[in-house]
C-alpha cells in the first residue's frame, strides 16, 4: 500500500501587482521606483545647487546685514547631522547645509566688496586713474578708479565712479586725470520688484554716477597706478583699438555689432540697431556670454584637433582630442579676459571650462552635472550673479538643452549604410536644420519667462529671428572672428572682418525683418517673486529630474496659473526722484507727468510692467497734463485733481486748490492726508505704487521697506538731495525734453549716465 501523499499546503494568494493596485495605492510603490531611479542615474547633486541658490536668495531678501558668524554656527551643525543621519534624511540635511553655505556666500561677497556710496549729489574736483573708457557716436564714458574727491573724506570717497564726458575723450585708458564733475548715487530700482540698479552698482565698487563739468585734464602729480589697474587698462586700450579697426573696417550698424561681439563694446551701435536685435531676439548675440564662449571655444577645439588629426603620428601616438581641449580652454580664457571680464562673459567661461575638462578626465563633456559644478563655482564667487537676468538665462537655456539631447537623441533616425551619398547629405542637412529649430524653440521657451520676468516684454517672433539667424552666427559670424583675432596681430585681417561683415549684415536683415512685424513686442505685466518662484520650481522639476517625478512640477506650475490674474494696476507711481509720476487720468489711462531728465528710461520699464503696450514717447502719454517751471497738474480718474509741485511757491498754491499732492519737497504747509508722497516718504521707501483705498487712504508699496537696511540700499539724511533719475549712458549730457505743453520743467543738469545700459535685452 503506498503511502499516503502528505497533504500539500494551499498556495498563499498572490499580492497585487502595483498595476492591480487602486490608484492612490500605487503612489508608494510609484514613488520608491522613481527614487530608486534617481538614485542609480545620482540626479540628487543636481539640486546642491539649487540649495545653495536659495540660501544666497535668503540672504539678499533679509531685511538686515546678518551677523557673520551666525550662518558658519548654522552651517557646522548642519554639516554634523548630515554625518549622523542616513538615508534620505542625510540628502535633506545636505540640502540644508547647502543654502546655509550659500548664506555665507552672500555675507561674504558683500564683506569683501562694501566700499563707500555716495548719499548725496554734490559738484567736486575728482581725480583719479581711468580703468575703462566705453565710446558711443557722440560721447564717451569713462569708470575711473579714485583717488581723491574735493569735500569728501577718504572713508567717504567711492572706490569707482562713471562718469559721462561730452566728445570722444583723447587721452588712453589707465591714464591719470583730474575733472570737475557732478556725482550723484546710483539709481535703485525703477519700481516694486524690479532689477535695482542701485544693488548692481555696489557689487561692482561703482559709488556714484556723474558727468563731467568741463574738460577732463592729465592729473602731473598723480601716484603710479597700482600694478593690476595698469595692466588692466592696457587690455581694455588694446580692446578700444580693435573695436576702432574693426569698426572702420565694416562700416555701419554691421560693423559696430561685430566691434560689440568680439571685444564686449557695444557704445557704437545705434539705437535703431539695437531695437532690432531686441525686438527680434538676437540682442544676446552681441551681450559676450554663453554663446559666444562655446562656438569660440568650439571653433577653436575643432580646429585644433582637425590640424592634428592632419598627421597620422600625431592622431595616433598623441591623445589629440584632449590637447585640443586644452587648446580650447586657453582660447576661451584669453578670450574671457580680452573681453572685459565682465559677470556673463566669467560665467560663461567657467561653464565652458567645466565642459572642457570633462574631456581632459575622459567624462561625457555636456551633461547636467558639469553644469550643475560650474553653476556652484560661479555662485560662490559671484553670488549676486543669480539676480541677475544673464545668469538665469544661460543656465535655463543649457540645463533645457541638456534635458532635451536626452529625448532628441533616441528619436534621430539612425544611418543607413546603403544610402546613396546625396541621400546621406540630404539626411544630414534636414538633421542639422531640425536640430537648430528644435534647440532655438527649447531655449527660447526656457528663457521666455527670465526675460519676461526682468524686462517686462517678450518677443513672440524671436524663435524666428533665431532659427534664422543663430546660423549665420554659428558657420559664418564666430569662425571669422576667432580667425581675425588669431591674424590682428600680424595685419592679416582686414579681409577676414569684411567676410565677417556679411555675416553680420545677414543677421542684421533677419532683425529688422522680425521686427517690423505686427506686435514684435508685447509687455509682460510684473510678475511678483512669489509668482516667479513658483514657476522657476516648475522648471526646475520638469528638467532635472529623470523619472516621473516631472510630473511634480504640475503642482507649482498650477500655482503660477492660478496667480497669473492682473492685479488691480496702481492709481499712482512716483519715481525716487520725485521728478516722474505716472497717474491714472480721466478714462482710466496713466499720464505722465515729469521735470528735468527725459523719463524715457524709467517709462521702458513702468509701461510693460502695468501691461500697457504704449511706448514711452507716445503723445497720449501727456493727455490731459498741465504744467509750468512750478509744477503740473491733471485730473484722476475718479474726478479728482492731482498736484505735482516741484518749488516752494507752488506747493503753497496748490495746497489751497488740489485734492492731492505729490511732492519731492519737505512737507510743512498741507495736511499729512492730502500728501500720500513727499521728500520724507521718498527717503524711506524709494520708488512708490499707491491705490487709493475706500477710505480716502492708501495703501503703499516702495522699492525698499522703512526698516530695511542692507549695504547697498541709500538712506538719506533729513535735508539731503535726491539721486536723479538713473538713465541710458548714451543720452548723457542730452538737454532736458520740455515737461509739458506750457513751457519747460525747472532747471536741472544733463542726465547722469547710468549703469542701466550695461543690462542685457
Amino acid at each position: 500500500m503506498k503511502p499516503r501523499a502528505a497533504a500539500r499546503p494551499a498556495a498563499l494568494p498572490a499580492g497585487p501587482t502595483p498595476l492591480a493596485l487602486p490608484a492612490w495605492s500605487r503612489l508608494p510603490v510609484i514613488l520608491s521606483n522613481c527614487l530608486a531611479q534617481e538614485a542609480s542615474r545620482r540626479t540628487g547633486f543636481l539640486w546642491l545647487p539649487v540649495a545653495y541658490g536659495a540660501g544666497i536668495l535668503a540672504y539678499f531678501s533679509l531685511p538686515a546685514e546678518p551677523s557673520l558668524w551666525a550662518a558658519p554656527i548654522l552651517a557646522i551643525l548642519l554639516g554634523a547631522l548630515a554625518g549622523l543621519v542616513g538615508g534620505g534624511r542625510r540628502w535633506f540635511a545636505l540640502l540644508a547645509l547647502m543654502a546655509s553655505l550659500g548664506m555665507i556666500a552672500g555675507s561674504l561677497r558683500s564683506a569683501l566688496v562694501a566700499a563707500p556710496v555716495a548719499s548725496r549729489t554734490l559738484m567736486a574736483e575728482v581725480q583719479g586713474h581711468i580703468e575703462t573708457i566705453e565710446f558711443t557716436p557722440q560721447r564717451s564714458r569713462i569708470l575711473l578708479r579714485v583717488h581723491k574727491v574735493e569735500g569728501l573724506a577718504p572713508a567717504e570717497t567711492p572706490y569707482r565712479v562713471k562718469i559721462g564726458l561730452p566728445g570722444q575723450l583723447a587721452l588712453p585708458t589707465g591714464s591719470a586725470v583730474t575733472l570737475r564733475a557732478s556725482l550723484a548715487p546710483p539709481a535703485g530700482a525703477a519700481l516694486p520688484g524690479g532689477f535695482d540698479f542701485r544693488r548692481e552698482a555696489f557689487f561692482r565698487g561703482i559709488g556714484a554716477i556723474g558727468y563731467a563739468i568741463g574738460p577732463v585734464r592729465p592729473w602731473a602729480e598723480a601716484p603710479p597706478p597700482p600694478a593690476m589697474l595698469a595692466r588692466l587698462a592696457q587690455l581694455d586700450e588694446a580692446r578700444n583699438l580693435l573695436t576702432r579697426r574693426i569698426a572702420g573696417i565694416i562700416e555701419g550698424p554691421a560693423g559696430a555689432v561685430a566691434a560689440a561681439l568680439v571685444t564686449g563694446k557695444r557704445g557704437l551701435i545705434p539705437d535703431d540697431a539695437n531695437d532690432a536685435l531686441r525686438l527680434s531676439g538676437l540682442y544676446h548675440i552681441v551681450s559676450i556670454s554663453g554663446l559666444h564662449m562655446v562656438l569660440a571655444a568650439g571653433v577653436l577645439f575643432w580646429s585644433i584637433r582637425a590640424g592634428l588629426a592632419l598627421s597620422t603620428r600625431l592622431a595616433l601616438r598623441w591623445p589629440i582630442r584632449k590637447i585640443a581641449a586644452l587648446g580650447a580652454m586657453l582660447g576661451a580664457t584669453a578670450y574671457c579676459l580680452f573681453a572685459g571680464s565682465e559677470v556673463a562673459t566669467i560665467r560663461s567661461l567657467v561653464m565652458t571650462l567645466v565642459m572642457l575638462g570633462a574631456i581632459l578626465l575622459d567624462r561625457p563633456a555636456l551633461a547636467m552635472r558639469n553644469l550643475a559644478l560650474s553653476a556652484l563655482l560661479v555662485l560662490t564667487f559671484q553670488p549676486e550673479a543669480l539676480l541677475g537676468p544673464s545668469f538665469q538665462m544661460s543656465y535655463a537655456a543649457v540645463a533645457a538643452l541638456i534635458a532635451a539631447q536626452g529625448l532628441w537623441r533616441p528619436a534621430r533616425p539612425e544611418q543607413d549604410g546603403a544610402s546613396s551619398r546625396a541621400g546621406t547629405w540630404t539626411r544630414w542637412i534636414l538633421t542639422a536644420f531640425a536640430g537648430i529649430v528644435v534647440t532655438t524653440l527649447v531655449a527660447s521657451l526656457a528663457t521666455a519667462p527670465f526675460a519676461a520676468y526682468h524686462f517686462y516684454r517678450v518677443n513672440p517672433f524671436g524663435l524666428i529671428g533665431n532659427a534664422l539667424g543663430i546660423p549665420l552666427v554659428s558657420l559664418v559670424v564666430m569662425p571669422a572672428a576667432v580667425a581675425g583675432s588669431l591674424l590682428y596681430p600680424f595685419g592679416l585681417d582686414e579681409p577676414v572682418w569684411r567676410l565677417m561683415g556679411h555675416g553680420i549684415r545677414g543677421v542684421m536683415a533677419v532683425a529688422e525683418w522680425v521686427s517690423g512685424f505686427d506686435k514684435a513686442s508685447l509687455p509682460a505685466p510684473l510678475l511678483r517673486h512669489s509668482q516667479f518662484g513658483a514657476l522657476v520650481l516648475a522648471m526646475a522639476l520638469l528638467i532635472l529630474p529623470v523619472s516621473r517625478l516631472r510630473a511634480l512640477a504640475i503642482g507649482p506650475f498650477a500655482l503660477w496659473l492660478a496667480s497669473l490674474a492682473m492685479p488691480a494696476r496702481p492709481d499712482l507711481i512716483v519715481h525716487e526722484s520725485g521728478r516722474i509720476l505716472l497717474a491714472r487720468g480721466e478714462g482710466g489711462a496713466y499720464r505722465v507727468l515729469s521735470f528735468g531728465p527725459s523719463p524715457d528710461f524709467v517709462l521702458g520699464q513702468w509701461l510693460p510692467a502695468l501691461g500697457d503696450p504704449r511706448l514711452p514717447k507716445a503723445p497720449d502719454l501727456k493727455d490731459g497734463v498741465r504744467c509750468d517751471k512750478l509744477g503740473c497738474t491733471l485730473r484722476l480718474a475718479d474726478g479728482r485733481w492731482l498736484a505735482f509741485p516741484q518749488r516752494p511757491e507752488a506747493l503753497r498754491e496748490d495746497c489751497a486748490r488740489a485734492d492731492i499732492l505729490v511732492t519731492p519737497l519737505e512737507n510743512r504747509i498741507c495736511p499729512p492726508d492730502r500728501v500720500p508722497v513727499d521728500a520724507r516718504t521718498l527717503r524711506q521707501q524709494g520708488t512708490l505704487w499707491l491705490w487709493a483705498q475706500a477710505d480716502g487712504g492708501w495703501r503703499v508699496e516702495g522699492t525698499r521697506a522703512a526698516h530695511q537696511h542692507r549695504p547697498w540700499q541709500l538712506l538719506l539724511a533729513e535735508g539731503e538731495s535726491r539721486p536723479k533719475v538713473g538713465a541710458d549712458n548714451r543720452k548723457a549730457g542730452a538737454s532736458p525734453d520740455l515737461a509739458g505743453d506750457e513751457g519747460r520743467g525747472p532747471e536741472a543738469p544733463p542726465i547722469e549716465p547710468g549703469i542701466s545700459s550695461d543690462e542685457p535685452g
